[in-house]
């Protein structure tokens, strides 16, 4: 009897509810309130993730699908030097390269990469030199000794090669870097351009497809090459070129790109493990010339940044390939409640499914009066809430629905009629609580009701600008450390000894990019916002914080998080506008109302945010 378990298996556990993690792929259970045996399966597919800044194509890729770098390119033609950072939600800006250019041979990781030769148009020129990446700024490299474009290239940044391409007649060439300089390989067994279809390392890279010279479209070779010379192995299922591709050699990916005939746009992803090739789940759409990051460790996974669609059109896609038992929803904004009537100017504090929106004004930029109505917003509806004693706008908050806290703002026939009272908020109705010490309007703040910060403003004439900074302890508000610079409409995250201030401006058409930690004794300079802003609204922590919405001067629509270091892109809002009402967390938030600049200005409309999730791929076992 000590062998049953070893001869039969474990046996299968019952539970009432399905696990959430930690439970291994094929694992079975019974499930007893549905009356259900389920296991968890491994899923194959691509999801759409935040796209690049901009548009572009014919990019360089570099890293792996949570730490990735697209780098160069071009964008409604003409090619570009800058650099983004992606960490798997979003990118980030990186150093410039020294020279702007497109369709080189890349390899590498996010913090050592290498772009080799390419083109630079306008007139064309194939430069023969490369440069290095090192996580911050790029730096000359050597010089290949065949300058081409549309090369395939493979490794890491000290032990790369390049292969194949253009200079500009069709090369089989292959060159071996060490990380200063380039000396020859073993040549391809075809003269063809590979652009992202090759992957692997120096010592075992993998080439599939590419273009021959004309009158050839496309070529079905699958080659190796061991760091001495290259071999044939294999075909590919279809003649691809134009596509991306990842993983190591033995267990590779290819996938978009385009096919014969006539150069079809294709969305299709083939997965090889060194002999024999398999099709998985279908790119979202069909892309070419988009950048890999093709660094992954196997063919689990896989990132394609930017590139062509159908039509020839640049695109900023990013998408994320996974296969594993988990299933990736990716981030998105939705419409949700809508405000009953246009309100800008307004405040929010609380959660995206508990919170409290109040003050504001419902006339057109330049109108009259600011009002006192208060909402309450559970993630689907919208109910009266208490009214505030003061009508004003441009008003702050902090703390939740139950114990919330506004402070300051203006009201009046005038944006001088600047406010330094604060009520507290019990959940039903507003209560009148000590003043700030400066009344302004145009105000930051959060934290919790007892422990709340507020955070620049504008002082009206002559006063202009503040760079004051309060503290609130449930009773009373107590003047500290004044920010580095004066400003108004940022936007403030976090408790009074963890503060984060964002944006601001410091005239109506001077929006700054600064950001400002506090960490309860001192202010310190965090990272910079991705664009000039005011006027927007945040949610979240010092180290892990949303933002959104805005005027840069013109309306944004840009969505950042922040990680207490640096801030990246989101996936965007649906309409751009700025002085909103809005709140919530680094992974659930909304936005609403706000200034547009579509006819009538002012607007009711309401949109939610929720961040990237994963969840088990859970499936109910039948008999069929």
């Amino acid at each position: 009897m000590s062998t049953y378990r070893k001869i039969h298996g474990r046996s299968i556990q019952a539970v009432t509810t399905d696990p959430t993690e930690s439970v291994a792929e094929g694992q079975v259970w019974y499930n007893t309130s549905s009356d259900t045996f389920k296991s968890i399966v491994s899923s194959s597919a691509w999801v759409s993730a935040t796209p690049l800044p901009e548009t572009a194509s014919n990019g360089g890729g570099a890293g792996i699908q949570t730490a990735a770098l697209f780098f160069g390119g071009r964008s409604g033609g003409a090619q570009k030097s800058t650099t983004s950072e992606y960490n798997g939600l979003g990118y980030s800006a990186g150093g410039a390269m020294g020279t702007a250019r497109n369709q080189m041979g890349t390899a590498g990781t996010q913090t050592a990469a290498l772009a080799a030769t390419g083109i630079i148009e306008g007139p064309s020129a194939i430069p023969a030199q490369s440069e290095e990446y090192n996580g911050t700024a790029w730096t000359a490299g050597g010089s290949a000794s065949t300058a081409r474009f549309l090369c395939g290239g493979a490794g890491i940044q000290t032990a790369a090669i390049i292969t194949g391409g253009r200079s500009p007649s069709y090369t089989n060439a292959t060159e071996e870097y060490d990380g200063s300089s380039w000396t020859s390989g073993g040549v391809l067994n075809r003269t063809a351009t590979l652009g992202g279809t090759t992957t692997g390392s120096l010592t075992a890279a993998v080439a599939f497809g590419g273009s021959p010279p004309s009158p050839a479209d496309a070529t079905n070779d699958v080659t190796f090459y061991d760091g001495t010379s290259w071999s044939e192995v294999n075909n590919t299922p279809i003649g691809i070129k134009n596509g991306g591709s990842g993983g190591p050699q033995t267990s590779a990916l290819y996938f978009g790109g385009t096919t014969p005939p006539g150069n079809t746009n294709v969305a299709t992803t083939v997965l090889f493990d060194g002999t024999n090739f398999s099709t998985s789940a279908n790119m979202g759409s069909s892309i070419y010339i988009q950048a890999p990051a093709a660094n992954a460790t196997n063919n689990k996974t896989a990132l394609s940044m930017g590139g062509y669609v159908g039509g020839g059109s640049y695109t900023a896609a990013t998408q994320e390939f996974t296969s594993s038992a988990n299933v990736i929803t990716a981030g998105a904004w939705a419409s949700g409640t809508a405000l009953p009537a246009n309100r800008y100017r307004l405040t929010s504090f609380g959660t995206a499914t508990a919170a409290v929106i109040t003050g504001g004004t419902t006339n057109p930029p330049g109108g009259q009066p600011s009002t006192t109505a208060t909402l309450e917003y559970d993630g689907t509806t919208m109910s009266s809430g208490g009214a505030l004693g003061t009508a004003r706008r441009g008003l702050g908050s902090a703390g939740v629905l139950t114990a919330g806290i506004v402070f300051g703002g203006s009201g009046g026939a005038s944006d001088a009629n600047v406010n330094n009272e604060s009520e507290e908020y019990d959940g039903s109705s507003f209560s009148e609580g000590n003043n700030l010490n400066t009344s302004r309007s145009a105000i930051c703040g959060d934290g919790p009701q007892t422990a709340a910060f507020a955070a620049c403003g504008y002082k009206g004439p002559p006063g202009s600008n503040s760079n004051d900074f309060e503290h609130y302890d449930g009773t009373s508000w107590t003047n500290s450390t004044s920010l580095p610079s004066a400003r108004r409409w940022s936007t403030g995250n976090g408790p009074q000894t963890a503060s984060l201030v964002t944006g601001g401006e410091t005239t109506p058409s001077g929006q700054i990019t600064n950001t400002e930690e506090w960490n309860g004794s001192g202010w310190t300079a965090g990272g910079a916002y991705l664009s000039a802003f005011s006027a927007g609204a945040s949610g979240g922590t010092q180290t892990a914080a949303l933002a959104f919405a805005g005027r840069s001067p013109s309306l944004l629509s840009l969505t950042a998080g922040y990680d207490g270091t640096s801030w990246s892109t989101r996936p965007s809002m649906a309409t751009a506008r700025s002085m909103v009402g809005g709140t919530g967390t680094i992974s659930s938030a909304f936005v609403t109302g706000g200034e547009i600049s579509a006819t009538p200005p002012l607007q009711t409309a309401t949109e939610e945010f929720t961040a990237e999730t994963t969840a088990l791929n859970v499936k109910t076992l039948t008999q069929s």
